[in-house]
């Protein structure tokens, strides 16, 4: 028979009450932490979901994170070389009157993952997958990624998507309380010095200068623009 008398039978019955105070807040749902693998660059993603294919875990709900040069599909943004992330978001706001028709078609691959899913037909799979999959069922690839992140319970990614909290922030990862694995850890620095870092040419530096210097002439918000012309004036 379980003890009844010795100090470890009321630990135990403490624990199960704070256990249920806990789910009871919860609304009777325990909170399980998501995984997030953070690997170098995006062809090791390639690497690790095809050895995760390879075990008891193949079918476990994941997803992949990437940017829009990986998942775009639109046939002009995609061919484009211009800055697509630009071009996506002037489709979606319909700046010049039109929209992107793979973007309202999200739906059809996250409902297709999840059919499978219930079916246990699911696979590790990988960006291409995802990619191949979108075309067929003229679906945007990117933004399924980020929904498929919802009910996942492994989303791969690059570095800079854990470590930029800007990038963060737009992808909507909240780290609190998940499990992060970083995949050749050893490069985290360099990674952490580039997501805080940026380039320009000198050209940009003189074309900044003269912009400031106008809107300073100008009388126009002295006190914002005569520190960075001041910036612009060291630099060059």
């Amino acid at each position: 028979d379980p003890c009844s008398q010795c100090s470890c039978s009321s630990r135990k019955e403490t624990e199960k009450d704070a256990s249920k105070a806990k789910k009871k807040e919860n609304g009777d749902q325990t909170s399980i932490p998501k995984i997030f693998f953070g690997t170098r660059t995006h062809k090791q993603i390639s690497q690790i979901t095809r050895e995760l294919k390879r075990t008891a875990y193949s079918g476990v709900p994941m997803t992949i994170l990437s940017s829009r040069d990986y998942t775009c599909i639109h046939p002009v943004v995609s061919s484009s070389t211009s800055n697509r992330n630009e071009m996506c978001v002037e489709l979606l706001e319909g700046k010049q009157g039109k929209s992107c028709l793979y973007y309202h078609g999200v739906h059809k691959l996250s409902e297709y993952h999840t059919l499978q899913l219930a079916h246990e037909k699911c696979q590790a799979w990988d960006i291409e997958d995802l990619v191949s999959l979108g075309k067929r069922l003229r679906a945007c690839a990117y933004f399924a990624a980020r929904e498929l992140m919802l009910g996942a319970d492994i989303v791969f990614c690059p570095y800079n998507y854990l470590l930029d909290p800007q990038i963060r922030e737009s992808m909507d990862i909240n780290l609190k309380g998940q499990v992060v694995i970083l995949d050749e850890a050893h490069n985290i620095e360099d990674s952490a010095r580039e997501s805080v870092s940026y380039s320009v040419t000198e050209n940009q530096l003189r074309s900044a200068r003269e912009e400031l210097d106008l809107m300073v002439n100008n009388n126009i918000r002295q006190k914002d623009h005569e520190p960075l012309r001041a910036v612009c004036y060291s630099l060059t």
